[in-house]
């Protein structure tokens, strides 16, 4: 086979800035190197027609250049595809016929697909395009739905057995055609995120009867699955899991998650978070009465987030472990004490979960504590959020967390101390007991460097001085630099 050259697929990509029609006979410049002396190179051009190119090079420069347009990338754990990107091949099918029928005979080798977005007349399509696999996309945030385009989804959807990824971000209202049509059996679908854009409207449930048996990525917000749904039991290629304002008429306890989780081995990225708090006492009922189940590996899973109640997280936390975890996400809904001793076990479990700084920041309704690795690109692998307005209870949560994780802290040299200024209000600043500040700093005994934002430095200071003035050795013994 003749090795393909870099400027054929720069050649690809300059053809889609031109005319949708090209004539076969359209010339590429090939560039060579020719030996002129010893040890001396001279730039050769040389032409040759593009027709001269054989079918398997051809098929290869397609291939090569979808995986450039078509790319693929991660938010917070959830894949993300290029949508625009599925009609990469659209204007070179109309280059010539022996482009068409080339790449027409090769749909699955260069993954070819039909986009159903806004705008487009979906019926009209469907009727004079070949019988390739669907991607469904309505989900632009600054772009209302139509009702030609609500009209458009449905005989999309109609062919089930050919829509390979769907993506919806629409008001709850306009999903009732939509959910009722999804009663079936979606054989080669792989990517699904269904998200209401209603807030506070949890009542969007999927239908029992919806199964998609090769499913790899599932994303649900202000939406669920009916409890008897057997989608979450059936889809064992699962890679990525992300629920999120789970209603309470689809809430499901620790012991049926742990179930699910069991049958998913290659899950990689996982999100689960309630709308609203169930109560602790409901959830330690629920754990007593689980039957007992052996403890769970998951061997891939690199990105975990939690939002919920701590007694919840703290059911999943015993019996799971995640060697390769990176990302660790907590979102816990107020409440006066946090018990999470759990927390530093899984946490232990880890082989890539380390940081060496620490980050706390006020707002004006939430506390965060950012768990850091500092060097040329600072990321936080930990993460844990509080939703609470007042500054002393905010003060208490963090000293709280910080002393669950003492064992691991004793290698953070760097703490830092923000709020967000433009958020502060007279509800939020209130003064906080010198007493909690300590009790925040002390679990960080190894403290050299500590940054303080200028407007928490008075709350700060008199917990870092005992009554005549001087700072307290005991409390910080290596603190070097206060910034």
């Amino acid at each position: 086979m003749r090795p393909i050259r870099f400027n054929h697929i720069l050649v690809v990509t300059h053809l889609l800035d031109m005319s949708d029609y090209l004539p076969p006979t359209a010339y590429l410049p090939p560039i060579e190197f020719g030996q002129q002396a010893p040890g001396q190179l001279t730039r050769k051009i040389r032409h040759s027609p593009i027709h001269t190119l054989n079918d398997d090079v051809l098929l290869n420069i397609f291939y090569l250049y979808r995986l450039v347009v078509c790319d693929e990338y991660d938010v917070d754990g959830i894949p993300n595809f290029d949508w625009g990107g599925q009609r990469w091949w659209y204007k070179l099918a109309q280059a010539c016929q022996r482009w068409r029928y080339l790449i027409l005979a090769s749909p699955s080798h260069l993954d070819l697909h039909l986009l159903c977005t806004h705008g487009v007349p979906i019926a009209n399509m469907l009727a004079h395009s070949p019988p390739l696999s669907l991607a469904i996309y309505y989900r632009e945030p600054d772009r209302e739905t139509t009702e030609e385009d609500e009209e458009g989804i449905l005989p999309a959807l109609g062919h089930s057995d050919r829509v390979h990824y769907i993506s919806l971000h629409l008001p709850s209202p306009k999903f009732q055609k939509i959910i009722t049509i999804m009663d079936k059996q979606f054989p080669i679908l792989e990517c699904l995120y269904i998200g209401s854009r209603t807030e506070g409207d949890t009542s969007l449930l999927l239908p029992r009867t919806f199964q998609a048996p090769h499913l790899r990525h599932l994303a649900l917000w202000r939406a669920a699955l009916p409890i008897e749904s057997p989608v979450l039991t059936t889809t064992v290629g699962l890679v990525s899991l992300w629920l999120i304002d789970i209603p309470p008429s689809a809430y499901f306890p620790p012991s049926s998650l742990l179930t699910w989780l069991s049958l998913m081995p290659q899950l990689e990225s996982l999100t689960i978070g309630f709308y609203s708090p169930p109560p602790n006492r409901d959830i330690a009922r629920q754990l007593l009465d689980a039957p007992i189940m052996t403890h769970l590996t998951l061997p891939n899973l690199r990105w975990f987030s939690f939002g919920g109640v701590s007694a919840y997280l703290e059911g999943l936390l015993a019996r799971i472990s995640a060697p390769v975890l990176s990302q660790l996400f907590i979102g816990l809904f107020n409440q006066l004490t946090f018990t999470v001793p759990r927390l530093l076990q899984f946490m232990g479990t880890t082989e890539t979960l380390s940081f060496s700084a620490v980050r706390l920041t006020f707002g004006n309704d939430f506390a965060q504590l950012a768990a850091l690795q500092l060097g040329e690109e600072m990321s936080d692998p930990f993460t844990v959020q509080i939703r609470c307005k007042h500054l002393d209870w905010q003060v208490s949560f963090a000293a709280q967390i910080l002393d669950t994780l003492q064992p691991v802290l004793a290698v953070v040299e760097k703490f830092m101390l923000k709020h967000r200024e433009h958020s502060q209000s007279s509800e939020w600043h209130h003064e906080v007991d010198r007493t909690l500040w300590r009790q925040l700093l002390r679990p960080l005994s190894n403290l050299k460097t500590l940054h303080v934002q200028t407007s928490l430095v008075g709350q700060l200071a008199g917990s870092l001085q005992t009554e005549d003035g001087e700072p307290p050795l005991e409390l910080l013994p290596n603190l070097e630099e206060v910034v």
